[in-house]
């Protein structure tokens, strides 16, 4: 083989395996495929959930009245056990690091006397101790009085604070439970009402039963 015909044969070869390299290229440019985003499924799953009524939603506050209605004294008692260590709830009981706390629904702010309350507390002593207040107070000392001296971390569950405020409330106080709200009827109920009472053909107005009022 002289040196013409080898060049003819290595530059088809070289030609073959270019033409091969850009099918290649051309291929993978033409049928490349992106990864599959896992946030679009997400989004796409809160989406439907939306539509669909399936998304969490949320929580409704109970109000403080309701949960007193339904408020149990002896597990109230037991919730009064996370405030021994800095309060006694007996008649005449001498103060711990806190006042004493019988009678003190509907009590005045620093009720007891000669106990060293913070400045922050002595400010409201003119106000009482209502349920509302209580309440709050528990659930959240220094963020309902900042500077108060009570350093308790606070009863963060609604139906126990209620438990804990019916104990105390029997504790001397007695002060009467706020009534709780009517429930609301639901919207439909009225239109529900209106199509099941079927309307006689051929009845004149005003005659047989009256009409539900609008």
């Amino acid at each position: 083989m002289d040196s013409f015909e080898f060049n003819k044969f290595a530059g088809a070869l070289l030609g073959s395996i270019l033409f091969i390299l850009a099918v290649s290229l051309l291929t993978e440019t033409l049928y490349e495929t992106e990864e599959a985003n896992p946030q679009a499924y997400a989004v796409a799953a809160l989406e439907e959930g939306g539509e669909g009524g399936g998304a969490a939603e949320a929580v409704k506050e109970v109000p403080l009245a309701t949960l007193l209605a339904q408020a149990d004294a002896g597990r109230g008692e037991k919730a009064a056990k996370k405030c021994a260590a800095c309060h006694t709830f007996d008649e005449g009981g001498e103060a711990r690091i806190g006042p004493n706390l019988y009678g003190i629904v509907g009590a005045k702010h620093a009720h007891m006397a000669g106990f060293a309350y913070s400045s922050a507390m002595q400010e409201k002593s003119s106000e009482a101790w209502g349920f509302e207040e209580l309440s709050h107070f528990i659930e959240d000392p220094r963020g309902y009085i900042p500077g108060t001296a009570m350093s308790f971390a606070g009863i963060r569950k609604p139906q126990e604070r209620a438990d804990l405020l019916v104990y105390l409330n029997s504790l001397g106080s007695n002060q009467p439970l706020p009534e709780p709200p009517a429930e609301e009827a639901a919207p439909e109920e009225g239109a529900a009402a209106e199509e099941a009472a079927p309307v006689e053909e051929g009845a004149d107005a005003g005659e047989g039963e009256e009409p539900a009022a609008e």
